[in-house]
């Protein structure tokens, strides 16, 4: 019987143990954080769950549009929602507690430290050790948020997202330092709570690494919304007023706030855990370097997750540390292929993309057809209001076989799923247009954009 031993219980390590321990392992999972990592504990599934509040804020907001009247101001109750949303993180993590239960996995509560290649030492609170001979380690510690020298959050003024939910009361005047994803997801969030946000990116667009035409939608929203966006802006320092914070940018410029959240990237939890030690390379940032199914640079050791810097979404690092044991165990194994990924940004509307990127088209990358469809023509979109988003499809010329696509729509993250099928499958955009979809719906416009490129091609 195959020992392994896994560091950390996030979606990387969660799911390694569970395939591990499908096929018969002796596993053992050494977690510090809780079980479910950040992705339940302080990231996707808080976030998430706060986002739908924020949703629902929004789609009451839009209700008189459609001719809903109700007397007086709609509040929310930031204590109640937050205890709600950490309740619900909890609950998910005793689910994953209880699966690795049932399937045979023992979990140790402590910090796992490598010695060598073969070896856990795992420490746990109470400062006893017990070492692990493993045939197989998966390093699965996944990353914690960046912190600035000049703005150090305090957990009651300047705050990292993992302290949002200790918040009681709404913020009056939220900065948001960083507009990626967390930046604009949180951003988006607090405006529709009711805060007034002033979102700070130090770059030329709000949500740089995503679809441009997708980013000037969701900026254009913001801005239509009363947010107070500053591009080019890069903040150089956050202090404590007397009632307040002061965020000072790089330029001079002071903005005050009741309330700062600092969105300004990850680090990767792999200090001082003996992996350089082990023979494990990390880059320059301290990501674990990995190939496609998992493997480091030491043998026997695997790494899955947001510690390898690969693609910082809970789906890839399930997916790694899926790949990782079956490779271990000797099952067929088919190679992460990072072209197939759908991710989404849950913003009001969200984006969702999957395959090639616009940005791929545009520096050559691949010779593609596309077609940008508003979702302004959509019957089911003017029924519910909906004014802002797109639908946009790449294919291969000639061949038609669909390779990419971009959805800006409420309820993204659930439109992108044909597009994603359709680029994992190799469909054509004749036969995404060719099967039947529901009259009125949203997901007709993904059917129309096909019907179109076949038009075009």
């Amino acid at each position: 019987m195959a020992n392994v031993v896994i560091v950390g219980g996030g979606p990387g390590g969660y799911e390694a143990a569970l395939v591990a321990a499908e096929f018969g392992a002796d596993v053992t999972l050494v977690d510090s954080d809780g079980l479910g990592g950040s992705a339940v504990l302080t990231d996707c599934v808080p976030s998430k769950t706060l986002i739908t509040v924020a949703d629902v804020m929004d789609e009451v907001g839009d209700a008189r549009a459609l001719g809903v009247q109700f007397a007086g101001d709609i509040d929310v109750d930031l204590d109640v929602v937050n205890d709600r949303v950490l309740s619900l993180a909890s609950a998910q993590s005793r689910d994953v507690e209880e699966h690795l239960a049932h399937d045979g996995v023992r979990v140790i509560a402590g910090v796992g430290e490598l010695d060598g290649s073969s070896t856990v030492i795992a420490t746990t609170p109470d400062g006893s050790s017990e070492t692990l001979s493993a045939d197989s380690i998966l390093v699965a510690t996944g990353a914690h948020p960046r912190e600035l020298p000049e703005a150090q959050p305090d957990g009651e003024r300047i705050l990292s997202w993992t302290q949002l939910y200790d918040l009681k009361e709404l913020p009056e005047r939220l900065i948001v330092v960083g507009s990626g994803v967390t930046g604009a997801e949180f951003a988006c969030a607090y405006q529709a709570l009711g805060s007034s946000v002033t979102l700070v990116s130090s770059r030329d667009r709000v949500l740089p690494g995503e679809d441009a035409d997708a980013s000037l939608v969701i900026e254009e929203v913001f801005e239509r919304r009363g947010m107070n966006v500053l591009p080019r802006s890069r903040a150089a320092g956050v202090e404590r007023s007397q009632d307040g914070v002061i965020v000072t940018l790089a330029d001079g410029r002071a903005i005050e706030g009741s309330h700062a959240l600092m969105a300004v990237g990850s680090v990767p939890n792999t200090a001082g855990m003996g992996l350089v030690e082990a023979g494990v390379t990390l880059d320059s940032r301290g990501y674990i370097q990995v190939d496609r199914v998992s493997r480091t640079t030491a043998r026997g050791v695997y790494a899955a997750g947001d510690c390898t810097g690969v693609l910082m979404l809970a789906s890839v690092a399930a997916m790694q540390g899926r790949i990782a044991m079956r490779h271990v165990l000797g099952d067929a194994v088919q190679p992460l292929e990072l072209s197939v990924v759908s991710s989404n940004v849950f913003t009001d509307p969200e984006i969702a993309t999957v395959g090639i990127t616009q940005r791929m088209v545009d520096a050559g990358e691949m010779q593609v057809s596309q077609v940008k469809l508003a979702l302004s023509t959509n019957a089911r979109a003017k029924m519910q209001n909906v004014h802002d988003g797109f639908v946009k499809l790449f294919c291969r010329p000639g061949t038609g076989i669909v390779v990419g696509g971009v959805v800006v729509a409420p309820r993204a993250s659930e439109l992108i799923y044909p597009v994603s099928l359709a680029v994992r499958l190799g469909l054509t955009v004749d036969q995404v247009a060719d099967a039947f979809t529901v009259y009125p719906s949203m997901s007709g416009s993904v059917s129309e954009a096909a019907r179109q490129l076949h038009h075009r091609s």
